[in-house]
């Protein structure tokens, strides 16, 4: 596509921040009707360069052309101005209002004059057009992460978006909506419409991209015309990081440890008061990682917030250790040594507004060594979170910089180093490598595994069979609400654990 007529042209775009070069001179150029991957581990500047495009990020130096036009976008009212829309990795809707309400404000943003009643007609016409069904008077905070996406890609469209960035779209779906995602991405090629695919997944990338450029700390390292070369996920794999892909992490045959953990006959209310955990019951045994899977909306959610303190069941227990921990706040259960990676790493893991330092003692600030007579030891707060910087390979320029500075993956690597550093009896971690690229995913999977090694029980909730069965010693299936099995290591297999996932019918 080296022929192609270039719709967006970047040229030399520069973005520091203290300590970090996030862009350093960046060159990328977008065609019409394009969809076109941009494709780098995580903190190599994607979602900087993007955000340039998009008005939201002032560049520090470069041009940007549109059409052939000089664009310095001032704000994203600018870029909507243009018909650029951003769909960011992490949502930006209003969770208290309506679908339609949010879609009403970001139409009001763009300066569009249509009705209440125009963009509920509009609504209508691009779910059926692009089958992103969703209720238009559900309320946010009520939807699955893959529904609010939903929302996100339908509010792109009623706002009649020609150049679309999806960040990162397919970190909360299932393996089973990836190609559902796709075939929508396709279709609005077909429309006439150019598509950004930030992503840091190989195969993604090669499978639904006509062009990749690929960043490597902040810089072009190189950019393949898919249409003139073959490309392969070792070959992208070299361009990221320079390097082979990382093995994966070998766990240690080990005898099952005594019990830690009895569930038992656990009945959960979702958010719609509805049942989303039926009678579950299982037992979780030092040094074992117990795997959960499911696609997303069929309870896992429900069960680990019971389990970590942040939803109280309505029936059964919860024994930690012969402790009843059945409806104990979060606090209690981190004194009884239950650590938490959760699914929602900004809305749930972090306070964007807080520094580095203060969002790694969150979940531990009372304990000794941080805090003495009433006043927290910012000194100690300050070397624990440089210990974890370091561990954990988060870059930051300081740990005094906010939170909301650092790319998805980096804040992820905090999360979980952060977790692990509370030296907990019990872990729970829900989808702990989503978003993140090969390498880093990697890191996380050897933690885990150590982790369970040296005695640990984990509870494992990911929507990434792979990673369930590479890890699990006992596999279950969240279907509806209720626990199948768990299988042990020997009897799950990806074809048995996928019936399970799509029929609800045990093995």
């Amino acid at each position: 596509m080296s022929d192609c007529p270039v719709l967006v042209e970047m040229r030399g775009i520069v973005k520091r921040y203290p300590g970090v070069v996030a862009n350093d001179h960046v060159d990328f150029t977008l065609c019409s009707g394009e969809i076109h991957g941009l494709l780098g581990e995580n903190g190599a500047g994607k979602t900087t360069l993007m955000s340039i495009l998009y008005g939201s990020v002032k560049p520090d130096a470069g041009t940007i052309l549109v059409g052939g036009s000089e664009y310095k976008p001032r704000s994203p009212r600018d870029a909507l101005k243009r018909g650029i829309v951003m769909v960011h990795q992490h949502f930006k809707l209003v969770e208290t209002l309506t679908v339609l309400d949010n879609i009403v404000l970001a139409a009001r943003g763009a300066g569009l004059g249509y009705s209440r009643a125009e963009l509920r007609e509009r609504l209508a016409r691009v779910s059926e057009r692009y089958g992103l069904y969703v209720d238009p008077d559900a309320r946010v905070w009520q939807l699955s992460a893959s529904e609010k996406q939903k929302v996100e890609l339908a509010r792109a469209l009623v706002l009649d978006a020609r150049i679309l960035i999806l960040d990162e779209p397919t970190t909360v779906l299932a393996p089973s909506e990836v190609e559902g995602l796709f075939d929508l991405i396709r279709a609005m090629k077909r429309d006439g419409r150019s598509i950004v695919f930030i992503t840091h997944r190989l195969g993604e990338a090669l499978a639904v991209c006509d062009r990749i450029t690929v960043l490597r700390k902040g810089r072009v390292a190189g950019v393949i015309d898919l249409s003139r070369e073959r490309a392969t996920p070792t070959m992208l794999t070299r361009i990221m990081f320079g390097e082979e892909p990382p093995p994966p992490p070998v766990r240690r045959e080990r005898r099952r440890g005594r019990r830690v953990l009895l569930v038992e006959d656990l009945w959960v209310r979702g958010n719609r008061g509805h049942w989303a955990v039926r009678a579950v019951s299982f037992n979780l045994f030092e040094g074992e990682i117990l795997g959960i899977a499911g696609v997303a909306g069929n309870g896992q959610l429900e069960l680990v917030e019971a389990i970590v303190g942040l939803r109280r069941p309505e029936r059964g227990r919860i024994l930690i250790d012969g402790f009843d921990a059945t409806g104990a706040s979060a606090r209690v259960l981190v004194d009884e040594g239950v650590a938490y990676i959760p699914e929602d790493r900004v809305g749930m893991g972090v306070v964007p507004g807080l520094t580095v330092a203060e969002n790694t003692v969150l979940r531990g600030y009372w304990r000794r060594g941080f805090y003495e007579r009433g006043v927290i030891r910012w000194p100690a707060v300050e070397r624990h979170a440089e210990r974890i910087v370091k561990e954990f390979d988060v870059k930051v320029g300081s740990v005094s910089f906010p939170v909301e500075t650092l790319s998805g993956g980096n804040i992820q690597r905090l999360i979980v180093g952060r977790e692990i550093s509370l030296g907990p009896r019990i872990l729970v971690a829900y989808n702990p490598t989503s978003g993140l690229d090969a390498r880093a995913a990697a890191f996380i999977r050897r933690e885990l595994a150590a982790m369970a090694d040296e005695g640990a029980a984990i509870i494992l909730v990911s929507e990434d069979l792979d990673e369930i069965l590479m890890l699990s010693d006992r596999v279950g299936v969240m279907y509806k609400g209720v626990l199948l099995g768990p299988l042990t290591r020997e009897e799950a297999s990806r074809e048995k654990v996928g019936y399970m996932m799509a029929t609800g019918t045990g093995v």
